[in-house]
């Protein structure tokens, strides 16, 4: 699908971006668990859609969270269509992937607002919605693309916009993991775990381990121990046309595989499993001109201090 946000194309610092110049007609919207927090801002954004002519889609659960019902403006149905213009994403950085995966390869592009802590991949922050919604509705906004990570012999759903890890189990023994790159394994390492990231997810669990902070737009994907036992384990930053494959060196224990957090596979003892670097998967609406290094100053703070 061709999504009206892929009107025009630019480069600016910190990612590939692409302007939109026609109105909303049509949006989705997802929010997170806590309905009370969201309520406020669904309202107003109710508000906002029927002034501007734009039609509102719900699925049945964001309907009975909220209280809604299908009238003027508002619809009630499944809300993964691909041929809406926008989605309007109300909490985390959870549900904010969760909106970018429903989403993967459409083009359809995913307008955050913060109702979590951080909040690296939102838009804007809850005490900016009201201006957020109209200036979106407006068409006001630019689409950065994301890219995201596939993983071999994974459930469907296997796609990770933020990162993959790879860890031992709960009281077991540490991981015994081998990597490769394509058929040159890299090293092995005793540790109870590693972490996959792509450039949006290496603010998250890779930076926890001391792993690279990739900006949006370089294309790659980054590599992190946890908890090595090894004093000589480093980072890598993998290209984005090599294979990364991790094989699990056990003879008895399993690790599991988490993607986006969320639990996807166990690696037996001796299997392996292969991730991948995809590109333009995810769409992520920006306030015009913001880039990732201001995020990444506001969110994290200065990466020096001034002398």
């Amino acid at each position: 699908m061709n999504s009206p946000a892929a009107s025009a194309q630019d480069q600016r610092p910190g990612g590939r971006r692409r302007g939109r110049a026609q109105a909303v007609r049509s949006a989705t919207i997802l929010t997170h668990r806590r309905p009370e927090e969201t309520a406020p801002a669904i309202r107003r954004l109710l508000e906002v859609a029927r002034r501007a002519g734009t039609v509102l889609i719900v699925d049945p659960e964001e309907a009975r969270k909220h209280g809604l019902s299908p009238g003027d403006g508002l619809e009630v149905e499944a809300n993964d269509r691909a041929d809406v213009d926008i989605c309007f994403a109300l909490g985390g950085d959870g549900t904010i992937l969760t909106a970018l995966r429903l989403y993967a390869g459409t083009g359809v592009p995913v307008f955050a607002v913060n109702f979590g802590e951080i909040g690296f991949l939102a838009t804007v922050d809850r005490d900016e919605a009201a201006a957020g919604f109209e200036a979106a509705l407006r068409g006001e906004f630019e689409v950065l693309s994301l890219p995201a990570i596939t993983v071999s012999d994974s459930r469907p759903g296997g796609l990770a916009m933020n990162d993959v890890s790879i860890h031992r189990q709960p009281g077991l023994r540490v991981a015994d993991l081998a990597y490769a790159i394509g058929a040159d394994e890299v090293g092995r390492v005793r540790c109870d775990g590693l972490v996959v990231a792509t450039p949006a997810g290496s603010t998250g669990y890779n930076l926890a381990n001391g792993g690279p902070i990739l900006a949006w737009g370089v294309e790659g994907f980054a590599v992190s121990f946890i908890a090595p036992h090894s004093l000589t384990a480093r980072s890598l930053v993998v290209a984005p046309d090599d294979a990364l494959t991790v094989f699990n060196r056990s003879q008895e224990e399993p690790v599991d595989i988490t993607v986006d957090a969320r639990p996807a596979v166990t690696l037996a003892p001796g299997g392996n499993v292969q991730l991948r670097f995809v590109r333009d998967q995810g769409a992520l609406a920006q306030v015009p001109g913001a880039t990732f290094y201001h995020r990444l100053r506001e969110k994290f703070g200065r990466l020096a201090a001034p002398l």
